[in-house]
């Protein structure tokens, strides 16, 4: 097994994504932008992606970086300075078309999140940080990856066949965070009727246990958890819908009863302000526990895309993401931004153990 030592930190993979998006490119100016933040990661992907990635990105007169072809993960850290590390997983990729969606890239994006996955269970690499892959591209690619909405459902399942239990016995939870905001969802890529039924005791309760003992180990100390509610002004007290009453409440307390601090249910309209951490004012809160996906991802991707981090909370490895998706718009034009990406390599090598 790989070791990590101070000098020669453990291998981390950065996995392609999808191939006809911006997550080759974003990647290849990562490594050029951060080159002593990305020692000893390498990319969990394709080679002549890759190289057709590193030449994009030279075409607007950046110095292009060759591509160091891996046969294993612990010849990482034996590739000279000033060349992209990147382990072939299984057969290449054919070329795709940029900005269209594609079964042979979504397979391969979701093939690459697999063998990274597997790899960071049996102890090979210390993270996972993925490129953003396509929904629909991983569903044209068929099973096992057409079961899956997204990455943090498949890290899910593969994590729980690993462990030998049923997924539904490992609950994770997705919380994206800035240098403003965090926040976790107790639902994900669910409709939004849907995302009403699972606002539960349970779930609720859930949440609130996960996030507390993902964000203890981060801040050295219980994080202090707002909990939204889930209808306008936090229901009145049962006049706009009674869930905070009947279901929120209680689950705050329940899990207040666990160690947890946590309060509310607060007004889902002005408790993001209440969080946000800003030069010379102290927020209230560490975290914003909200019901459901757009309730807590509109306000941390207002305050930034560009520095925003995906990171699945609930996991037996450590999986960070960019917070944004596939950018089919301007696939291959140069244009994307690695901010984010580069954010999310960053918070992976704070919370590898």
């Amino acid at each position: 097994m790989t070791t990590s030592t101070a000098a020669s930190p453990m291998p981390m993979a950065i996995t392609l994504g999808d191939a006809a998006g911006i997550g080759p490119e974003i990647i290849a100016k990562a490594f050029l932008a951060e080159p002593a933040l990305l020692r000893s990661c390498f990319v969990a992907g394709d080679v002549a992606t890759m190289r057709h990635a590193m030449a994009l990105v030279a075409a607007s007169g950046a110095a292009a970086w060759p591509i160091a072809q891996l046969e294993r993960v612990s010849e990482v850290d034996e590739v000279p300075p000033g060349c992209l590390p990147v382990l072939q997983v299984g057969a290449p990729l054919t070329p795709v078309p940029m900005g269209q969606v594609s079964a042979e890239a979504g397979e391969f994006a979701g093939r690459c999140v697999d063998w990274a996955a597997r790899m960071a269970l049996q102890g090979q690499i210390a993270a996972i940080v993925t490129a953003p892959l396509h929904k629909e591209a991983l569903h044209a690619a068929g099973a096992p990856y057409n079961g899956f909405p997204g990455h943090t459902e498949m890290l899910q399942s593969i994590a729980a066949a690993h462990l030998g239990t049923p997924s539904e016995s490992l609950p994770v939870r997705m919380m994206l965070a800035n240098d403003e905001l965090r926040t976790v969802l107790v639902s994900i890529h669910v409709s939004l009727r849907q995302a009403v039924e699972a606002v539960t005791f349970d779930n609720v309760l859930q949440s609130l246990v996960i996030t507390h003992r993902a964000l203890t180990g981060v801040l050295g100390r219980p994080p202090r958890i707002a909990v939204a509610g889930l209808n306008p002004h936090a229901g009145e007290g049962g006049l706009f819908g009674d869930e905070e009453v009947r279901i929120i409440a209680p689950a705050i307390a329940a899990a207040r009863a666990q160690g947890c601090d946590a309060s509310g249910p607060w007004a889902p309209d002005t408790v993001f302000m209440r969080a946000r951490a800003r030069p010379g004012v102290e927020p209230e809160f560490d975290v914003v526990l909200a019901m459901y996906h757009d309730q807590g991802l509109i306000p941390v991707k207002y305050l930034g895309v560009e520095q925003g981090v995906n990171v699945t909370l609930g996991l037996p490895l450590v999986r960070t993401s960019p917070d944004h998706g596939t950018a089919f718009d301007i696939a291959g034009q140069g244009k994307a931004d690695p901010a984010s990406l580069i954010a999310a390599i960053r918070m992976a090598r704070r919370l590898a153990p």
